[in-house]
């Protein structure tokens, strides 16, 4: 059965060659490179006008460019997972774990995928933890995986897709969800 599925995020997701690698399914890849957290809240009326059957989120890495707070990123994805769910309450969707790159990221993209991981459940939402096949023990993007401490190379994507397609299996298998669990606010 085709289904249709979003990739929506940064760079490292606009270049992937999602529709080559899901053949199955009908795939929108609305990445753009260079996108962070606010541009990615920009297109949220696009992808809710798409109504697809699953949405693959992943971006963060760009606002760390800027020097934004992890606090600022956590903010924004979960001012985009909330609003996705809130829309589209029968879409199914995953956010992915932002991606380890140079070393000196690794504490604020920890704590980040620590908030993102913790809070993806209370919007009935699926996390998927890149950082175990991408990412050293320091926290630094594997070089093996990279053509620099950022992008991906095609031996990084292959890791990528390694955890992706078991997870997007994962997600098809469960229903939907048809309520949002609210967020509350102390």
């Amino acid at each position: 059965m085709s289904v249709s599925l979003a990739f929506l995020g940064d760079g490292l997701v606009a270049g992937g060659q999602w529709d080559e690698w899901f053949p199955e399914h009908d795939v929108h890849n609305l990445a753009l490179s260079g996108n962070t957290t606010d541009e990615v809240i920009e297109q949220l009326d696009q992808v809710i006008e798409l109504r697809p059957d699953a949405i693959v989120i992943g971006v963060g890495t760009n606002d760390l460019g800027w020097r934004k707070s992890d606090e600022y990123v956590v903010r924004n994805l979960e001012t985009i997972l909330h609003t996705l769910r809130r829309a589209l309450p029968e879409t199914r969707i995953m956010v992915q774990s932002v991606l380890p790159r140079d070393r000196e990221f690794a504490p604020i993209i920890r704590s980040i995928n620590r908030h993102i991981w913790q809070y993806a459940p209370t919007q009935h939402v699926q996390y998927l933890d890149l950082w175990p096949a991408l990412a050293l023990p320091d926290g630094e993007l594997d070089p093996a995986l990279g053509i620099d401490r950022l992008h991906l190379n095609p031996a990084g994507y292959a890791a990528w897709l390694s955890e992706l397609k078991p997870g997007l299996e994962i997600l098809f298998e469960r229903p939907p969800s048809t309520t949002s669990i609210p967020i509350q606010h102390a």
